[in-house]
């Protein structure tokens, strides 16, 4: 079957799933993805159909945005990335993300199993979960688990966190995008591909938004939690495949 039509149905799943619980998009496409295009190609797609993803999501909870609690995270992330840059080739990155799935799996199978974790810590702690972002995506291409893991501890209800996740994530997927553009990873086909996608992703984020309203904030965080053990296995087969 054609790419033009599998990458706009694998993005309808993908925008789907982070309309409904605020992230997890390129966990569900990229693995997808792959079976159809080169991995070039796949990130490139991906980052640009997470830019409109991101920005649609915040457009949805633009009333709800705070941001005390976004720029931490996002100032945080530019040393991140840069430390992440600088070491990324002497570091071995497969440790990393084997590590990175271990805390994730058990953070979250913990707050599943036995307690949920909340520490409703001070806002300067996002400069933390965003360093840690920003170094992950540069080091492993998998920085959203810190971030993620920061909204979770917080305490937040379903619309403080998603909104918080979706205002950080627009500014790291229009510089990812940008980066693309200037590298020449964006080609003409890429550019062909998100175009084909960008009404099936924009479908997919508002019917799972939609019925995000209708799920109450415990069962919400426990989703997020189920999300986080499955990208924490991701990563340990990932990096040990």
């Amino acid at each position: 079957m054609t790419p033009f039509i599998l990458v706009p149905l694998i993005f309808l799943s993908a925008g789907f799933l982070q309309g409904l619980t605020g992230f997890g998009s390129a966990m569900i496409a990229m693995p997808l993805l792959a079976f159809v295009l080169d991995i070039k190609t796949a990130v490139a797609v991906c980052t640009l159909c997470g830019v409109i993803i991101n920005l649609k999501m915040v457009l949805n909870l633009r009333a709800k945005i705070d941001l005390k609690k976004v720029l931490p995270l996002t100032i945080g992330s530019i040393p991140g990335a840069i430390f992440g840059t600088i070491v990324v080739k002497q570091v071995n990155s497969d440790i990393i993300m084997f590590l990175l799935g271990v805390l994730l799996t058990g953070y979250a199978a913990y707050s599943l199993l036995i307690k949920p974790v909340v520490l409703k810590l001070h806002p300067s702690w996002g400069l933390l979960g965003g360093f840690s972002t920003g170094f992950l995506t540069a080091t492993v291409s998998a920085g959203g688990p810190p971030a993620i893991i920061y909204a979770a501890v917080m305490g937040w209800e379903k619309d403080e966190l998603k909104s918080t996740l979706a205002g950080f994530f627009i500014t790291s997927a229009t510089f990812g995008a940008a980066g693309h553009l200037i590298s020449g990873i964006t080609t003409f086909y890429v550019f062909k591909l998100f175009l084909a996608s960008l009404i099936p992703v924009l479908l997919g984020v508002s019917l799972g938004y939609s019925l995000a309203g209708k799920i109450s904030d415990e069962l919400y965080k426990r989703m997020v939690m189920i999300l986080l053990v499955f990208m924490g296995i991701m990563l340990i087969f990932e990096s040990i495949g």
